[in-house]
């Protein structure tokens, strides 16, 4: 099924522009940016929405004054943000008065329609604006509304959009397993794993510990056979979800740690860069550790590797078997929080080539 389009609806006066006390931006002396507006805007370029401008407002001024009075300002406007990787994909201007009451006229959703189509997921939609006639947009649309305001200014609203861009949700069934997952990058979220293997969910527990991010992960194997698919299939989901939530890897740190534990050492090293090698260096004296056999654990950190489409290298020794097994994860839970901890107003990809 084709992925349906998301858009980003974005108010303009007192929103892009500062409103002057008049209401009217009508002279250049009026023309100001609201604070963070530029770098809030293409912090949310590149994200996959569709980025509209939609205002009330017919140009800039007031309908009192002729179109070409004021156009100019509107240009000047959209050429500043261009200049600055901010381009609008659509543009949506009422042109009708408040008394005229008109479809159009936000909150109604007549100078929406080609949005109302099917072809938009408008609940993963937002709009931004500064009045709650924008919020009540929003609700008419079944899109998030940001409201712009002295406790959240555009800092805060892009963080929100990026984050949430990084959590995923997942579902995978075959004739072996079926597993659901949710994957919060940001640990905005509970975490709660039940694989049917005890050990197994207390290694992988580890990450939202000391990975910093949150992870509901659900699987029903065919444990009466044996826990090879269990442990492979948990590995395909998470990895393929960690990809997925990474995206274009737009300011992320991409690389990640070493750690000591009781008298056991681990050294993972990671990188998110879209090729995938893997290299284990771990040796166990244990068929078993606790109802988990040892020997999947190499299985398992490759078939992340591979659908996580990212090097890693796990290199660990010591005499408790237990110990190596958590040294490992933990190490590899600090590794991911380290790789992917992103600076979200950075619209540098993390490669030379310019891509990953």
């Amino acid at each position: 099924m084709e992925e349906k389009r998301k858009a980003i609806f974005v108010d303009r006066d007192g929103t892009i522009l500062a409103e002057p006390a008049d209401e009217q931006i009508d002279a250049l002396e009026k023309f100001v940016f609201v604070p963070g507006a530029i770098s809030g805007l293409r912090a949310l370029t590149g994200l996959g929405y569709e980025l509209v401008l939609a205002s009330n407002q017919d140009g800039l001024g007031t309908p009192a004054f002729p179109q070409e009075d004021f156009q100019p300002l509107q240009d000047l406007m959209l050429r500043t943000l261009a200049g600055e990787g901010v381009v609008f994909d659509d543009i949506l201007i009422d042109r009708s008065s408040p008394s005229d009451n008109a479809p159009t006229r936000k909150p109604r959703t007549g100078m929406f329609t080609r949005y109302l189509s099917g072809e938009y997921d408008l609940a993963s939609c937002y709009v931004i604006g500064d009045r709650e006639t924008d919020m009540q947009l929003a609700e008419n649309l079944g899109a998030k509304g940001l409201r712009l305001g002295p406790d959240r200014g555009w800092k805060e609203i892009a963080e929100l959009i990026r984050a949430a861009d990084r959590r995923v949700c997942a579902k995978r069934k075959t004739r072996e397993t079926e597993i659901s997952l949710v994957l919060d990058l940001d640990g905005r979220g509970p975490s709660d794993i039940d694989t049917g293997l005890k050990f197994f969910d207390h290694m992988l527990s580890q990450l939202p510990h000391h990975g910093g991010v949150s992870l509901q992960l659900r699987c029903q194997g065919d444990l009466e056979v044996d826990e090879h698919h269990t442990m492979e299939d948990v590995a395909i989901v998470l990895g393929e979800a960690f990809a997925r939530a990474l995206s274009d890897k737009r300011g992320l740190e991409r690389y990640g740690f070493a750690l000591p534990m009781d008298e056991c050492k681990a050294l993972v090293l990671i990188d998110f860069g879209g090729r995938a090698d893997f290299v284990w260096k771990v040796a166990f004296t244990r068929e078993y550790v606790g109802d988990t056999p040892t020997e999947m654990f190499k299985h398992f950190f490759k078939s992340f590797c591979v659908a996580a489409r990212c090097n890693l290298r796990i290199e660990a020794e010591g005499e408790n078997n237990h110990h190596l097994a958590e040294a490992v994860f933990k190490a590899f839970a600090r590794a991911i929080r380290q790789a992917v901890r992103r600076n979200v107003f950075s619209d540098e990809i993390p490669s030379s080539k310019g891509m990953l």
